[in-house]
């Protein structure tokens, strides 16, 4: 999940997950007229960074920090029956509350819906305002759940193996989605932990040296593997993605200079 700090000039400054949403469509701001100070994976940083320039620039300063935002820390508050899924805003604050909500999961009698960049794309187009109360509105679980079926909701745009279509047909997932898509459905993104989960690493690169040690080649790729799988819950449990964290050393590496010293590659 990416975070962005702006800045509109004599205004204000704000976090979004969603510029084009929030600051053009919401607020009425062209392309030109803000500034993107900061991007970043880690909300406390940005969190803290808003509250800074806040003072600095003499604007109205936030009473509660974002990553402190309620909706930032729990699901929203919707209402499930037999046909419909009931979200507790108007339509035209409920993109942003979907945003916020990133990977949450419910159960109808039609299937399992989750929250995605493409799911949340199917229920603006399709979300009605509650004929009961206009600040309120819903969508259709069935309709939603065979939306589910039929289509892909876990597409990425970058990393090492990108989703794409090619001649109108679906390409495979890269491992890295499967592997998300893998522990988000047994919970792990919502009830697991950084902490324990970079332990978990810890304990998989040892043994994974001990079958190194033993010349065992099947040991040595199942542990290179699970070394792999906790890297990824990791970063995401972290708020970022291995995609990302990957492009970041490739980019710091890429043109390094050094030589072999004892097995050992020396940086110059």
């Amino acid at each position: 999940m990416t975070y962005y700090l702006y800045h509109i000039p004599g205004k204000k400054i704000g976090v979004t997950r969603d510029l084009k949403y929030r600051v053009e469509e919401q607020q009425g701001y062209n392309e030109g007229e803000y500034d993107v100070i900061l991007s970043t994976h880690d909300i406390a940083v940005v969190s803290e960074a808003e509250i800074s320039l806040q003072k600095a620039y003499g604007y109205k300063i936030d009473e509660v920090p974002y990553n402190k935002l309620k909706f930032n820390n729990t699901d929203m508050n919707i209402n499930i029956t037999e046909q419909t899924t009931t979200f507790p805003c108007p339509i035209n604050k409920l993109k942003g509350q979907l945003m916020d909500n990133i990977d949450m999961k419910w159960d109808t009698d039609h299937g399992t819906c989750v929250l995605t960049d493409e799911s949340i794309k199917w229920i603006m187009k399709n979300v009605i305002t509650s004929k009961y109360n206009e600040q309120r509105c819903y969508i259709y679980n069935k309709a939603f759940a065979r939306w589910f079926d039929n289509n892909d909701a876990y597409p990425r745009t970058g990393g090492i193996m990108s989703d794409h279509r090619e001649n109108g047909i679906n390409m495979p997932k890269s491992h890295f989605d499967l592997i998300r898509k893998w522990a988000s459905e047994r919970d792990l993104y919502k009830k697991g932990d950084a902490k324990t989960q970079a332990l978990k690493l810890v304990e998989e690169v040892g043994e994974t040296c001990k079958a190194i040690l033993k010349s065992d080649q099947a040991e040595i790729e199942d542990g290179i593997g699970d070394c792999v799988v906790v890297l990824t819950n990791l970063a995401h449990l972290c708020n970022t993605d291995i995609e990302h964290c990957i492009e970041l050393a490739y980019n710091e590496i890429k043109n390094r200079k050094g030589k072999m010293n004892n097995g050992t590659f020396k940086k110059d």
